[in-house]
């Protein structure tokens, strides 16, 4: 069975490229980088940072697609003893304002088409230093050449000039012989701060502890074991680099197992398929909407995706009929888990070795953690076999949010000696140890795998002139979980605001996936005798409409 090779992320990746120099650590773009180049990128990378001032727990944002400079920043900053912060490029300068100073970064490491972006938050930020890069940095230059010719490459521009640096100058001019001293971490620090959507409606950064992190990874690559012995997988990586899910998929071959992992610098479905075939990919985690949207292609029966062996699904309730029909087209089960950003990922993971998952079914707890289902309202155990709420902890285990008191207290709670997290999921175990997803707090939303807060949906409506009130819930979809319905209430006084004005307003505040689908206009909104928004009202009104139509 695979085992841990050391007690940090850095570590890991050392002895693992030690280990396998000559093997391809990554595919991108149809280039090659083994091990040993990988590592070289990441001590000079690490070097040149040192250099311009990065050090141990400084935190960096890494405002990049997947591609493998965001692979290098994580493990050089791994390296010395900074934090990584992942940051989604698909957002703007009102979210990246937010996050910037949320987590007290002073360095960024962005896209060449973001940096207006970064440029534009650098004055009500700390930010103090930018690196930025493109897609194609890292290819060689008759492949750019011919990139950009075709207009093929998204290209931003930036100034030259003090504080700001291109990724290849770094890596060029940093030397693996002028490092600062390695000093091992403790597995409880944070390796990585990851954000996530919050019930306040304001991101919540997860400081995920570098022991978490780790033994998550190694039962990420032990649920596949049985069907894709160690050193023969090929991660085809399907989720973004700022989910849960991307980061385990990504890091887990390199830190673990010294296998490929390919990269797409976004999913797009036919350069996915195409990579599967190509490079024979034996592995990959998606979010349910992503293997429905491969069995609804127009071109699937053009690719060959035969190689696959496991395939693991997470981020959202995999629909009964997705599996059914992912398993008669392509003869092989989808294996579902269940987790969470606060519990790195994976509280229960489908091992192949246990066989087909029953219907339903999200895995069996993984061996690090321990889990308790309890009463939601008095935190009593329910019986065995019940459903109740999933309370979580293990042995580095999450112990709050990053600055914020208020919602740690909230989502963590000291029971037996442990910090538990609250999951706020429904969940119930059967007799043989099959963990089912039974409801979800009605607070987050789920589109596309994504953890979406409606509190900060209404938060940004409630920002506009003409809004006076606004509640946000899910409404369920059966192609992307659900989809964004806001209900809003209008000053008295005005007039003439449409469903259009408000969605534009959205669009210029929030990430492209949290903008709503639909919204209504009513006069009023239900409220508790405190005055608190009935959120679960409306979602169970909207719930009776879709039934009866």
């Amino acid at each position: 069975m695979i085992e841990l090779k050391a007690a940090s992320l850095y570590e890991c990746f050392n002895r693992t490229a030690t280990s396998f120099p000559q093997k391809t650590a990554l595919v991108y773009l149809g280039e090659r980088f083994s091990f040993e180049t990988l590592r070289e990128m990441v001590l000079r990378l690490a070097s040149s940072l040192a250099h311009i001032g990065v050090g141990p727990k400084d935190r960096v944002l890494i405002y990049l697609h997947n591609i493998p400079q965001s692979v290098i920043s994580l493990l050089a900053l791994q390296r010395l003893g900074a934090l990584p912060v992942p940051v989604a490029p698909v957002y703007g300068s009102y979210d990246l304002k937010y996050l910037a100073n949320d987590s007290g970064a002073e360095t960024v490491v962005c896209m060449d088409t973001n940096f207006n972006y970064v440029s534009e938050i650098m004055p009500e930020t700390s930010i103090k230093r930018v690196v930025v890069t493109n897609m194609v940095d890292l290819i060689p230059l008759w492949k750019r050449l011919i990139a950009r010719g075709f207009d093929r490459v998204p290209k931003g521009k930036f100034p030259s000039g003090k504080d700001i640096y291109g990724f290849n100058e770094l890596i060029k001019g940093g030397s693996t012989s002028k490092m600062p001293p390695w000093k091992e971490p403790d597995p409880l620090e944070p390796c990585l701060l990851l954000y996530t959507g919050g019930t306040t409606g304001f991101p919540k950064g997860v400081p995920l502890p570098g022991g978490l992190f780790l033994y998550n990874s190694l039962e990420w690559r032990r649920a596949s074991e049985a069907l894709v012995p160690v050193g023969q997988a090929v991660t085809a990586l399907a989720a973004p680099l700022y989910h849960i899910i991307g980061q385990m998929d990504a890091m887990t071959p390199l830190i673990v197992s010294g296998e490929t992992l390919l990269m797409l610098p976004r999913v797009v479905l036919d350069a996915l398929m195409d990579h599967i075939g190509r490079y024979k990919a034996t592995n990959m985690f998606a979010v349910p909407t992503l293997y429905r949207m491969i069995l609804e292609h127009d071109r699937v029966e053009f690719y060959d995706m035969s190689s696959l062996k496991y395939c693991g699904v997470g981020g959202d309730v995999l629909p009964t009929e997705v599996a059914r029909r992912w398993f008669e087209k392509f003869g092989i089960p989808l294996y579902q888990g269940y987790g969470t950003t606060e519990f790195c990922g994976a509280i229960s993971l489908s091992y192949a070795r246990d066989g087909i998952p029953p219907e339903g079914a999200a895995g069996k707890v993984v061996p690090e953690a321990k889990v308790k289902l309890v009463d939601p309202d008095t935190l009593e155990p329910v019986a065995q076999g019940e459903p109740g709420e999933l309370l979580g902890t293990s042995r580095y285990a999450v112990r709050g949010y990053w600055r914020k008191p208020e919602e740690t207290k909230e989502c963590f709670l000291e029971m037996d000696g442990e910090i538990w997290y609250r999951t706020k999921d429904i969940v119930r175990i059967d007799k043989d140890g099959w963990l089912y997803f039974m409801d979800r707090s009605v607070d987050m939303i789920k589109h596309k795998g994504y953890r979406i807060a409606a509190a900060e949906i209404e938060r940004v409506l409630q920002e506009h002139r003409a809004v006076v009130a606004a509640c946000v819930v899910g409404v369920p979809d059966e192609k992307v979980g659900e989809r964004i319905k806001a209900f809003v209430v209008l000053k008295e006084d005005i007039r003439g605001i449409s469903s259009y004005e408000l969605t534009k307003w959205c669009r210029e505040r929030l990430a492209p996936y949290k903008v709503p689908h639909y919204i209504e206009f009513r006069d009023m909104l239900p409220k508790s005798k405190v005055g608190k928004m009935l959120r679960r009202e409306v979602r169970a009104e909207e719930q009776r409409k879709l039934a009866e139509s």
